[in-house]
């Protein structure tokens, strides 16, 4: 069978779709900076200053991309009450949430997200200059900036645009969404988590504006013991379905953006370290987090300061505002693949033991103009060779090829090409 050259729907719609603008970038992130500290103790009331009044701006924007768009957002400030070693005396954390309902597949949901709040050297200094321009106004200004460019079309699952509080302080604004996901029946396609993605400069001295980093989890956070076992037993450890959605933002992403290299890190996060995606990822939802591909720690955490000739703090100077809108780019075209694509199918299985020829199963998916049945040899990380097959179609039988030496998945596809998280096979039930 040969491999066949697939490219993604996103890809074919975004020469007429409008671009990320940088400049766009640079004064949502110039706004979230003058907000002076972003803390999540820090002031709620002041108009001027702190927590309170950065969300009241990032509520007014999405209210303002929503009136352009005929009233296509609906904006919620989702809140509850946080109590934690960094906030002893409890405090209130608020995510502002834009909600472009989808035509057809309302409860279907694509989550972009970036955390608004901000801290310096000591997290509990609420009082300091926290610009926080990187780390991570450079995420929420993405987020804002997709729903300016997305808002414009319309979709038949639902997007969300969410700016968190309460990272710094424990994920918090994570954990409020997630929960808000579950009581509402959401039905996540994927959470595109954004932070800390507009530095170009590395620790090290090293420039790399070419390439953005994808962090996803293999086995699932949720899994108890036997479905840890029965992903271990199929060999589904890079296939769960998180690394898949992942897999999506580097098909999707490499195929035309030549200035924009997708590194998908096998992890759920970098080392000692943890942001928005784990959340979801512990509530069992697909997740995955940009980060840029070189870190400078020296603007993360610190107080505004020089020493020894050294400049700490995550001021405006540290982002670069080309790289952010290819970083943005690539979050509207993963964004837009999703909400086009149907469901991905469910209970994916396989047969063909003892048998030169594999039998691959699935169960329908509403709307799916057709299936796509992917596979590639059991040493490879990425599908090689693929099938598509009608509507209707629900089992297929590979001709000579061997259930023991590869890897099978399937997807569904649009009418117009979308295609969804591919779902790995496991193996038939046994009677």
């Amino acid at each position: 069978m040969k491999s066949l050259m697939i490219l993604p729907a996103a890809l074919l719609l975004i020469a007429a779709a409008p671009s990320a603008d940088p400049a766009e970038l640079k004064t949502s992130v110039a706004a979230l900076v003058s907000f002076g500290t972003r803390h999540t103790l820090s002031s709620a009331t002041d108009p001027k200053r702190g927590i309170g009044a950065a969300r009241n701006w990032g509520a007014a924007r999405f209210a303002a991309i929503g009136k352009a768009c005929g009233g296509c957002l609906t904006v919620e400030r989702v809140a509850d009450r946080f109590t934690g070693p960094r906030a002893p005396e409890g405090v209130v954390v608020e995510d502002v949430v834009a909600i472009q309902r989808g035509t057809t597949d309302p409860d279907r949901v694509i989550i972009l997200q970036g955390h608004i709040d901000s801290r310096v050297s000591d997290v509990m200094d609420s009082k300091s200059d926290a610009p926080g321009a990187n780390d991570d106004a450079s995420g929420s200004a993405l987020v804002i900036e997709a729903a300016r460019i997305l808002s414009r079309e319309k979709f038949p699952a639902t997007i969300v645009y969410a700016l968190l509080s309460g990272e710094e302080q424990g994920l918090w604004g994570g954990k409020l969404l997630a929960a808000t996901a579950k009581a509402r029946g959401w039905r996540i396609a994927g959470v595109l988590n954004n932070d800390i993605v507009g530095n170009i400069h590395g620790q090290s001295g090293a420039m790399v504006a070419d390439r953005i980093r994808v962090f996803s989890e293999g086995l699932s956070a949720a899994a108890d013991l036997p479905a840890a076992k029965a992903v271990r037993q199929i060999g589904g450890e890079d296939d769960g379905p998180s690394r898949a959605l992942a897999k999506l933002v580097r098909r999707v992403g490499t195929p035309g953006a030549k200035t924009l290299e997708v590194v998908t890190i096998h992890r759920p996060d970098r080392f000692g370290r943890g942001g928005d995606q784990t959340p979801f990822l512990e509530a069992g939802y697909p997740a995955v987090r940009f980060s840029e591909a070189v870190e400078n720690y020296d603007r993360q955490h610190q107080d505004l300061r020089t020493e020894n000739g050294v400049v700490y703090g995550d001021t405006i100077g540290g982002v670069d505002f080309p790289y952010l809108a290819r970083v943005t780019a690539l979050n509207i075209a993963v964004a837009r693949e999703l909400a086009h694509a149907p469901a991905a199918p469910a209970d994916v299985t396989i047969a063909g033991a003892l048998k030169a020829d594999t039998t691959v199963a699935w169960g329908a998916v509403p709307a799916a103009a057709g299936y796509r049945i992917r596979w590639r040899r059991a040493d490879r990380p990425d599908w090689t060779d693929a099938r598509d097959v009608p509507a209707g179609t629900q089992t297929v039988v590979l001709r000579g090829i061997n259930i023991d030496d590869t890897f099978f998945g399937v997807s569904a596809l649009s009418a117009g090409g979308a295609e969804s998280v591919v779902t790995f096979a496991g193996a038939a039930p046994r009677r």
